[in-house]
Order: C-alpha cells, then structure tokens, then sequence
C-alpha cells in the first residue's frame, strides 16, 4: 500500500489559520514533509530568530503573520532561500503598516520584522503572475486589519487554484473571503477566525508522480489511498494531463485506481494554475516521444532551483531539447520513444545519472524513468522536503536500488 503524503499545500495553510484562530483549532493528518514540520516548529519557537531552511512557503506565510501580529522576529534560511526574492511581499506589508527590515541583500531574505502600530491603507495592488504564496499570505493575515483588506491583482493573474484553496480554507476557520475574477480583486473583511476541526486531504503533487510511473510502466495498475474526486488542490489537473499521456483514472469511493490506455503524440498545456507538475510532465513526455508545446513555466526559475535549466540539462540526457522559440512559450522536442528502443538504450545509458539541484521534485519526477533504464540519483534525501515517503513507496512496488 503506498503512503502518500497529506497536502503539504493544505498544511501550511491550515497550521497558520490554527495559529491565526488562537491555537484552538484541530488540524488532523497535517503532511509529513519537511517544509511542514518546519512551519509547525516555526510557529512554536519563542525564539527571536526563526530558521526556515528551505521552506519557501514557510518564509513567505511567515513574513506576514509576524508582521501583522506584531511579532519581533528575525527569518531567514539556506544560501539558496536567501536567493530567493521576498520583495514584493514586503513592500506590500509595510504599505498595511508593518515595519520590516532586510538585515543583508535589500529585496531579500533575512528579514527582521519589528511590529505593527496602524493600518495605513485597506487596499493593496499586486501584480497576478507573481507567486501565489505571496497573494495567500497577505489573504490570511488580512482579516486581522482593523479595516480589513482588497487586493486588487493587476496584468495576467496565475495559479488561481492555490488562491481559491486559501480562500475556501480561510471559510473553513470561520472567515468570509470573495474572489472575484471578473474584476480580479479579493476582498477580505475584518473578522475573527474561530478554532475549527479540519482533516487535510492528500497530496495530488505526490499522487502526480505514480501517474507517471503508470504511462511509462509496459504494465501497471496502482491504487492510491485517500484519493478523493473533489479537492481544494490545482494540481488535481494531473487527471486531465495524464489521460493524453496514456494514464486512466477511475476514483472508487476514497481511493483511486490507475491504469494504461492509449496516448497522444503531442501534449499542449498551460501550467500557468500548476507549475509544480511540470517536472512530473515533461519528463513522461520525453521518454515517450511525445513533443509538446508549453506556457505558464516562467515561475520555475525562482524555485528551490532555476527549474527550467535544470530540466533542460536532464531532458537533454535522453536526447530530448526544451527550448523557449518565444518569450513564455516553450517547445519540447524529442527524437522518439526511449520506451521503444528499450534494450539498446539500457545498453548505451547504464546508471543514467539524474542530477537534483537541490530540488525535492526533480528527484521525484525522474523517478519515473527507473521504468525503462538503471538510474542513480544525486541526493536522494531531498524527497524529505515533500514526499518522505516516496522512496519506500518504490520500493512497495517492486524497484530495487
């Protein structure tokens, strides 16, 4: 039986609207991933400075339930998360009122926030494509504001389906928040959170990963347990990707059942609502032979890693190209299925080596690829920040390593 994950999106949300609500709430099956238990510690360390590792959502729901609540607390985390731009979140705290300093590179972390006298303003302009942690985080701490808060989204407005997720948990802790998308505008008024009881639903991003050892397995039926068809999470959209790339699904009361069928020969998407799934994509599609066209992936060059060059150097490993022929349009060409030509290529490609970046997805993403060829994984330990789980979850099924 695999094991997977709860929702670490659904977690941390659900841990900072307990906190929010007066730690009164119950929150059950919270995730195991790392970026979870490190939210949990944060929350309860009356420490002056927090450590958030790597935890980009972490720094970011941070950032603003500290300043809101008036906290004195210094933040900060890796080399990499001080990379990482927090900038515009910031800017935006500190027109509600919040005093923050940045305590080395200006735009990024570590931060200091010093408290929160006076709510200077109830209106915030944010542009839409930038990441939605940000958009969330200002969304939970805005009901705090003596006068509320409207956040007005400006240009092209992505991943909608993690703002939705907070507002429709935020109503769960007794809060009203309307989306309106007309207008692109989400308008939080000043309101109390009671202490609910809430159980967090699994995780679709680590559910997407076994899709994808459906479409390149020659045989395969997985069940995944507590499954549901309706869910809070964006990433659900993996039912409709996969079912072109050769997985059915069929969901039986709380589980779901995966199956092969027929796939097509090119894949156009937009992954502007679920980026995180391009890594469990784009893979599938290139040892299947299968090109695609692609846009919404500019968010993955401010992740754990520049994620667009890292599955440009590992696609290429297979002889598959990843290329940007117009701005925010990307092309996947491929030279046919390595899943065809199996024995020549175990032959030329023994011990393919995957190289991570420090990144927790593009080990689980090229996972997949133990269907057709040997691989060795660099620093496989990444899975923890996520899916802690998953290299037991292999094993359950039959690979070795």
């Amino acid at each position: 039986m695999l094991r997977l994950s709860a929702s670490k999106s659904i977690s941390n949300r659900a841990l900072i609207l307990k906190a929010l609500s007066g730690n009164q709430a119950v929150v059950r099956n919270l995730s195991d991933a790392r970026d979870t238990q490190l939210m949990m510690q944060a929350l309860a360390n009356p420490e002056k400075v927090i450590d958030v590792k790597d935890a980009g959502t972490t720094m970011r729901f941070l950032t603003a339930f500290f300043a809101l609540t008036g906290q004195h607390k210094e933040i900060t985390g890796t080399p990499r998360m001080k990379e990482r731009p927090i900038g515009l979140l910031v800017s935006a705290l500190r027109k509600l009122g919040a005093t923050i300093n940045y305590l080395e590179k200006e735009g990024f972390p570590p931060i200091e926030t010093q408290g929160f006298a006076n709510q200077a303003t109830a209106e915030l302009e944010i542009p839409g494509d930038v990441s939605s942690q940000y958009i969330s985080a200002l969304m939970m701490t805005g009901a705090l504001l003596p006068k509320g808060l409207v956040i007005t989204l400006t240009g092209k407005v992505g991943s909608v389906p993690y703002i939705e997720m907070t507002a429709a948990l935020m109503h769960e802790f007794g809060v009203d928040c309307q989306t309106d998308w007309k207008h692109n505008t989400i308008s939080i008024p000043n309101q109390q959170y009671r202490p609910a009881q809430y159980t967090v639903e699994a995780d679709w991003s680590s559910a997407s990963y076994w899709f994808a050892f459906t479409a390149l397995a020659k045989e395969a039926e997985i069940i995944l347990p507590n499954v549901t068809e309706r869910s809070l999470q964006g990433d659900r959209v993996i039912v409709d990707i996969m079912s072109q790339l050769g997985v059915q699904a069929d969901f039986f009361d709380t589980s779901l059942r995966l199956t092969k069928k027929e796939h097509v020969s090119h894949l156009s998407w937009g992954f502007k609502d679920c980026p995180d799934l391009a890594q469990t994509v784009l893979p599938v599609c290139a040892a299947k032979g299968i090109s695609g066209e692609f846009t919404g992936l500019e968010s993955l060059r401010i992740k754990e890693t520049d994620r667009i060059a890292a599955l440009q150097n590992e696609l290429g490993k297979i002889g598959a190209k990843l290329t940007e022929p117009a701005v925010g349009r990307w092309r996947l060409a491929v030279g046919g299925s390595v899943l065809e030509s199996t024995s020549n290529f175990k032959h030329q490609t023994s011990n393919l080596e995957i190289n991570t970046y420090h990144d927790h997805r593009m080990a689980m993403g090229f996972a997949p690829w133990a269907t057709f060829t040997n691989i060795r994984i660099e620093a496989p330990e990444v899975v923890n920040k996520s899916y802690p789980g998953f290299w037991d979850d292999m094993k359950s099924v039959g690979f070795t390593f």
